[in-house]
């Protein structure tokens, strides 16, 4: 029997996953027209360290072998990329490689939700989101296309469309974004039976240039 048990134990540690989604900067372009208090993204690096100070905290947490899943919006990072004149795109596939992670790129929120939809059943462990947000949506592209607004996102009324059997019944998820906890995360939870930690009130990327996780002014909310 502990035979048995071992054999058909060793597939679910392999499935877990460990899922980050990464949003892409805004345009100098168009935050510099914008008073000083309302600049966002003068680092185009503020979600990616943030991100990948996130996998440090995992492979911490759950080892060296832990899968990590990266999910990048990529035309964030080529047009950044090509504002600042940097290989942004070829950057971020170099550290997904020394990282060992799996970096999967989506260019809308049709994308994501496919390739959210595309996890193994019960393979999502811990999903984090580092990017902008509302209270209603992750906003995978804010002020590239069109200064102060977003072209590309996650909204509230889109959760029913991703299948709520890809997530582990204990799966841990945190929004890192702007507002997520005043009502993204209880239509989440609802949806898939487990909580969505996100933030009441605003969050802040200042420190992650120092090896801090972001910061929320207000609270965490679940």
């Amino acid at each position: 029997m502990l035979l048995v048990s071992l054999v058909f134990a060793v597939p679910l540690l392999r499935a877990a996953e460990h899922v980050i989604v990464t949003g892409g900067p805004a345009l100098r372009e168009w935050e510099n027209l914008r008073v000083k208090p309302d600049q966002h993204d003068r680092w185009w690096g503020n979600f990616v360290r943030a991100s990948t100070l996130r996998m440090v905290e995992i492979r911490k947490s759950y080892g060296q072998d832990a899968h990590l899943v990266w999910m990048v919006f990529k035309p964030g990072y080529v047009t950044r990329g090509r504002e600042d004149d940097k290989p942004y795109v070829q950057w971020l596939t170099k550290l997904a490689r020394e990282r060992n992670a799996t970096l999967i790129w989506f260019d809308s929120s049709s994308g994501f939700i496919r390739a959210l939809n595309a996890r193994p059943r019960g393979a999502i462990l811990t999903f984090d989101f580092f990017g902008h947000s509302n209270k209603y949506c992750f906003m995978f592209d804010y002020g590239n296309d069109i200064m102060a607004a977003s072209t590309a996102w996650f909204h509230e009324r889109d959760i029913p469309r991703v299948k709520s059997s890809v997530f582990d019944r204990n799966a841990h998820c945190k929004s890192w974004g702007c507002h997520t906890g005043e009502s993204m995360s209880a239509v989440w939870k609802r949806h898939f039976g487990i909580p969505l930690e996100g933030a009441r009130g605003p969050t802040s990327y200042v420190m992650v240039g120092r090896g801090e996780m972001p910061s929320v002014s207000g609270s965490w909310v679940r």
